[in-house]
Formats: structure tokens, sequence, C-alpha cells
């Protein structure tokens, strides 16, 4: 069994390996029942956000880990995939500014992620 901590930087490094922007990790665990982390992330397209959720659910169903639910397919601009401790958001720029999650939860803490980036 995996913790959310090591639930959220593997969907970090895999975001991160498709090319996700501005990648962000909200430490919810204080401040809600719904999920331990957040995971924030921007998408170029509506054909990049598909891709990044469908890389996030791979790599986590193959370590055993399906997502609880999945919700935005068909909407376009926002993907929710739901691993219970962690929530992942996969937005195009214009629904991040949008939604603006960053501020919604801004008392949440957020995690740094910087070794789990590649360096472009």
């Amino acid at each position: 069994m995996m913790t959310p901590n090591e639930i959220a930087e593997i969907i970090v490094k895999a975001l991160d390996d498709k090319k996700g922007r501005d990648i962000k990790v909200l430490k919810t665990r204080e401040l809600t029942v719904l999920a331990d982390f957040f995971v924030i992330c921007t998408a170029t397209s509506t054909t990049h956000i598909k891709s990044l959720a469908d890389e996030v659910e791979k790599v986590m169903k193959d370590r055993g880990e399906a997502p609880l639910r999945t919700e935005g397919y068909r909407a376009g601009g926002w993907i929710l995939v739901d691993f219970g401790c962690v929530v992942v958001h996969i937005f195009t720029d214009e629904a991040r500014k949008f939604y603006n999650l960053e501020h919604l939860w801004q008392d949440a803490g957020e995690k740094d992620i910087s070794a789990l980036l590649s360096a472009e």
C-alpha cells in the first residue's frame, strides 16, 4: 500500500514526463477530508489534457492503484482524477485561471516537488 506522499510523487513524475506545465502539489490534509494532496497541472490543449490523464491512470494502475473516479473527459477544459488521498486536476491554461484552485485553497501549504521535475 502506497502512502499519499508516494502517490503524489509518482503522479508528479508522470505529468512531468508528459510535459505537463506548472505542476503544483497542495497539502490539503489539514483543510479537508477530500484528499491529502491536490496535484494541479496545466496542459497545452484538450488533447494534451487527455493524454496527461491517461498517463496518470496508466502509471498508477501499473502500481495497483486504480482511480476511484475520473471526471471531465467530455468537458474538455478540466479533467479530475481521484485516487482518494490524492486528487489530480489537469486544466487548460484558461480553465486553470478561471477556477483558480491555488487561490481557493490558499491556506494549503505547497509541497516542494523541485527534485521530482526534469530540468528544462
